[in-house]
């Protein structure tokens, strides 16, 4: 039989293994839990970097996109500048005449000239953008500009000649209203001998 001192002597030996065993573990889960709260403390560094890089690339986006309208929006105004347009009419004929309704709103009568030929007539004027009636000090800027600026032409070729000493031009009310006579070349009878 085994005696009670020996058997007090192992339970006392195991209960300090066990005690260390423990304190091992208290330890390792000391150690553990200071790990994962310093992981935890990147890991929320790197995501407040990664939220502070988007956002900013993002704001650089947005920014980017309204310069590069900016910039569009320049080029297509300095190509409306710098190319002719054509003028809005209305072209009617009759047995006798051909008639032209032409639109310039905003032209006065002094800027707009007409030159005809045997059987064209050409009508050009130029206008002016609303930009340009504001003052440097208003610091205005243009935001959308759907109406025609810049120089203006508008050729139009007939079937028929034209009489130009009875060409006449009237302005009212934003158009030009123009009657052109068609010229009445008379036939004659030629003789075949």
């Amino acid at each position: 039989m085994v005696d009670s001192e020996t058997i007090d002597a192992k339970i006392s030996d195991k209960q300090e293994e066990f005690e260390e065993k423990v304190d091992d573990v208290e330890e390792d889960t000391e150690e553990t839990k200071d790990t994962f709260e310093d992981k935890k403390e990147k890991g929320k560094n790197i995501a407040d970097n990664v939220i502070a890089d988007l956002s900013k690339t993002i704001d650089e986006f947005r920014e980017n996109i309204k310069n590069m309208q900016k910039n569009a929006d320049q080029r297509y105004q300095d190509y409306k500048k710098s190319t002719v347009q054509t003028l809005d009419i209305d072209l009617v004929e009759t047995k006798d005449f051909y008639y032209i309704k032409a639109a310039v709103p905003g032209v006065s009568k002094k800027d707009i000239s007409i030159e005809a030929g045997d059987n064209d007539i050409t009508i050009e004027t130029t206008f002016t953008p609303y930009i340009e009636e504001f003052d440097e000090e208003d610091e205005a800027e243009l935001i959308v500009s759907a109406i025609k600026s810049g120089r203006c032409v508008k050729t139009v070729r007939f079937e028929n000649s034209i009489d130009l000493e009875n060409i006449k031009a009237r302005f009212k009310n934003g158009t030009v209203l123009i009657t052109l006579p068609k010229l009445v070349i008379p036939k004659h009878k030629v003789k075949v001998e």
